[in-house]
């Protein structure tokens, strides 16, 4: 249960005994505060000569107060984030989340028995969700493995296991592969491919919006010069955002936009410069030979550039997105996934078909149309916007009956994973 609690803690807050306990103590704070205010009430006058005042009072200094300035902790920033994020992904995983919750839930009540018949049903449910054929044996065999270690005979209690699971899965040793690979004191170029139509331009802004929010001097590259209207959007989106765009005619060569767009960046001393570029995929070759030669032009002027090269795929196309990332992985080096349109399917399961079968980390996930929507991706965010009702609904009812001496079912728990021990 501690790695359900964990992420209940984390992404909704405090729970309601902990709740409770915080109200206690704002409540006797309070009577305090109203005694001693009680206490410091001036005494009636007396006709009697003015006793003189204590030096004592004088000798107290600031130290001997506890002082509120109004700010917050970092801990409590950090917990108030936390939440915010939850919220974010709990919200823009809905769909997915009832459909997820929902077939999750009907299998358990459908085979109460942990055995190969429940197995088999949880591998069809999983592989209907686009997670994925090669990852849902994976996933399945692991938790098969993992049901005999902890002794676990009902489904119920393999609810927890198969959450953990799944981000073990993402993570595949590797817990910080969503981080983007940007420093400061140099410019950073990100260079975004994707097919047209997959919401690559509007990435892109919602991209320059967040790193201009951090504090970033950001430029765009309007490198897609094949696309009627694209620099023309690049640009709305520039002014949108309040960042320069660096393009040329359409018809230009893409190549000579880049040596513009770093040139410009340089002597502005631009933080990140992030670049579009054409989406013609069904010409493999020729898209090849335009992003070679980008990269290239790139790389004579920044050292190690581009430092990232995001894919821009669309969630709702399902295992469509799985091909069109092995297509462009055969074409250049991608480092990374932005899935945009996450809110918009049933089937989120895509995150872990494309970071388990093609070895490349989502870095971003589109989680509405705001311009903040677009989000940082993290797995235990992304396995609690799945699952927020039943990770809820669960550690409550464990809590519950913890507090009135009801029995709670354990499973032999064996070791503690690596989750349930951060």
């Amino acid at each position: 249960m501690s790695f359900f609690k964990r992420l209940k803690d984390k992404f909704s807050g405090k729970s309601s005994d902990e709740e409770k306990e915080l109200k206690d103590l704002d409540q006797d704070e309070k009577q305090d505060s109203e005694s001693s205010k009680e206490d410091s009430k001036p005494e009636p006058k007396s006709t009697l000569p003015e006793a003189q005042p204590k030096e004592e009072k004088k000798e107290e200094t600031k130290d001997d107060f506890e002082f509120d300035d109004g700010l917050i902790s970092i801990e409590e920033f950090e917990e108030i984030e936390s939440q915010k994020l939850g919220a974010k992904f709990k919200q823009g995983l809905e769909k997915s989340r009832e459909n997820f919750q929902e077939q999750l839930n009907n299998l358990i009540a459908r085979y109460r028995t942990v055995d190969e018949d429940f197995f088999e049903a949880l591998e069809e449910m999983l592989i209907t969700a686009d997670v994925g054929f090669n990852t849902v044996m994976e996933l399945v065999d692991e938790l098969r493995t993992e049901a005999q270690r902890r002794n676990i005979k009902e489904t119920s209690d393999l609810k927890e296991v198969i959450v953990e699971k799944i981000v073990e899965i993402y993570e595949q040793d590797d817990d910080h592969s969503e981080v983007m690979n940007l420093e400061d004191g140099r410019l950073n170029v990100i260079l975004m491919v994707g097919v047209n139509g997959v919401g690559k331009t509007t990435t892109i802004g919602k991209l320059a919006h967040r790193y201009k929010a951090e504090g970033k001097k950001v430029m765009l590259a309007a490198g897609d010069t094949f696309r009627a209207g694209a620099i023309n959007q690049l640009k709305v989106w520039g002014e949108r955002v309040g960042v320069d765009v660096v393009s040329q005619s359409e018809g230009s060569d893409p190549a000579a936009v880049m040596y513009d767009a770093i040139n410009a960046a340089k002597h502005k001393d631009v933080d990140i410069l992030i670049c579009d570029t054409a989406g013609r995929l069904q010409n493999k070759a020729n898209l090849m030979n335009e992003l070679e030669k980008m990269k290239h032009v790139i790389g004579k002027a920044v050292p190690d550039a581009p430092h990232e090269v995001l894919l821009c795929l669309d969630a709702t196309t399902g295992q469509n997105a799985l091909s069109q990332a092995r297509s462009f992985k055969e074409v250049t080096n991608v480092t990374g996934i932005v899935l945009t349109k996450l809110d918009g399917t049933a089937k989120g399961g895509i995150v872990l078909a494309i970071r388990n079968e093609l070895r490349i980390p989502v870095k971003y996930v589109g989680l509405g149309e705001k311009l903040d929507d677009l989000q940082p991706f993290n797995p235990e965010s992304y396995v609690y916007g799945l699952f927020a009702d039943m990770i809820e609904e669960t550690v409550d009812e464990y809590e519950y009956k913890e507090e009135h001496g009801e029995p709670v079912e354990r499973a032999e728990d064996g070791e503690a994973s690596s989750h349930e021990q951060k």
